[in-house]
């Protein structure tokens, strides 16, 4: 009998040892962890854009008939975010008479406007398009006076202001970019 008492310990003292082993492994609860670590970065656009002409004033002085004088102005979107250019006319003032003196302004080979000096702002706003960052756009402006005025527009004054704007584009241009 004493060969099976000896067996028997033989199998059941490894065995204690194992589930021994066992519930101090679980009991302990250890466990594997990995962690990273990631930084963000927010950073508002900047929309402006730069006139090359700013505080200066196109003046045309003694026009005649059959006279035609223009200037350029440079537009340049000097920002970090993509935009839309508008202009419109904020104000004019002429002494002319209906049709005698005239203004076209293009931008390269399209006509923004063709009409009556003293009727730009009838045209409201007018769209010059996208002005991506760092690109920029030229406007021609022409004041002429027709061969035909009469008499009556010696001495006629006129005068007119505008306001360039520069509008952000859809929120899809925006991009993430891991460093």
């Amino acid at each position: 009998m004493k060969t099976t008492d000896n067996r028997r310990r033989k199998v059941l003292v490894p065995l204690a040892t194992l589930l021994a082993a066992t519930a101090v492994a679980i009991g302990s609860g250890a466990t594997f962890t990995s962690t990273s670590n990631s930084a963000s970065a927010v950073t508002a656009g900047d929309l402006v854009h730069s006139n090359d002409r700013a505080d200066l004033t196109m003046d045309v002085a003694n026009i005649k008939p059959g006279d035609s004088v223009a200037g350029t102005v440079t537009i340049e979107n000097t920002g970090t975010i993509d935009s839309t250019l508008t202009l419109q006319e904020t104000a004019d003032s002429s002494t002319f008479q209906a049709g005698a003196l005239h203004l076209e302004v293009t931008q390269g080979a399209t006509t923004v406007y063709d009409g009556d000096f003293a009727a730009a702002d009838d045209a409201g706003v007018m769209d010059l398009g996208a002005l991506d960052i760092g690109d920029s756009t030229t406007l021609k402006f022409t004041v002429s006076m027709p061969s035909n005025a009469s008499d009556a527009n010696q001495g006629a004054t006129a005068s007119a202001s505008y306001q360039w704007v520069s509008t952000q584009v859809e929120p899809s241009s925006t991009t993430l970019a891991w460093h």
